[in-house]
């Protein structure tokens, strides 16, 4: 069981630190359509969105056995790389969630600031904050130094000695249990929005905060 963590106030907070995908970027029915492609490829049965969300987890590898690969015949790796390749090639079809950039708006003109941290690899995720139009929002964009999803909690941990606050007056915005297990490892606050990449009652039962959308997130940060 998940501690049941206390009740966050949000005026408190001076920075805050989004996840990227599912968190601001509506990126889940692309994820589907990727792991779709590759399962089909090999006759296995494919998710609905619905299901991928009941079983989405990390680390990756772990989630890529519950929807029914063995690594038996082919290292993860393969139908891992077959994955960023899908979804790197359709990337532009992929928008922010309709309540993102009214959300960072209303940060940055109350005078916080704010950074991204990411599962993602570095060089993709830069090239993903300029194609949105979003390097003006972030005093840092953190990304990991693979295209598996390894590494969050030490870039984490890193970026919080780096910045100059003190952890209460930090909180982190993400959609995945394994947000809430790296602001606990980075000793701050987390808030998970549920429409991303893990259902609400999933998310439910890390104890924190549960929202159904950004615009949520809004309303109780002022």
């Amino acid at each position: 069981m998940y501690p049941k963590f206390p009740t966050v106030i949000m005026k408190k907070y001076k920075h805050i630190i989004w996840d990227w995908n599912g968190t601001l970027l509506d990126d889940r029915w692309l994820c589907v359509e990727a792991i779709n492609q590759s399962l089909d490829k090999r006759n296995m049965p494919t998710l609905s969105e619905s299901q991928y969300k009941e079983i989405f987890c990390f680390p990756v590898k772990d989630y890529y056995k519950k929807v029914g690969f063995t690594f038996d015949q082919e290292p993860f790796h393969v139908a891992g790389d077959e994955f960023v390749a899908y979804y790197g090639n359709q990337f532009n079809r992929v928008d922010l969630h309709d309540e993102a950039i009214p959300v960072l708006n209303k940060i940055k003109a109350s005078g916080r600031s704010q950074s991204v941290l990411s599962a993602g690899k570095q060089e993709f995720l830069n090239d993903w904050i300029q194609e949105h139009n979003l390097s003006d929002y972030f005093i840092k964009v953190l990304g990991i130094d693979n295209q598996y999803a390894t590494g969050k909690t030490a870039l984490g941990l890193a970026w919080m000695d780096e910045l100059d606050f003190d952890s209460h007056e930090v909180v982190m915005v993400g959609d995945t249990i394994h947000d809430s297990e790296v602001a606990d490892a980075m000793g701050i606050d987390c808030v998970l929005v549920e429409n991303g990449h893990v259902s609400r009652e999933r998310l439910e039962t890390t104890g924190r905060k549960v929202l159904s959308n950004l615009s949520e997130f809004l309303k109780i940060i002022n």
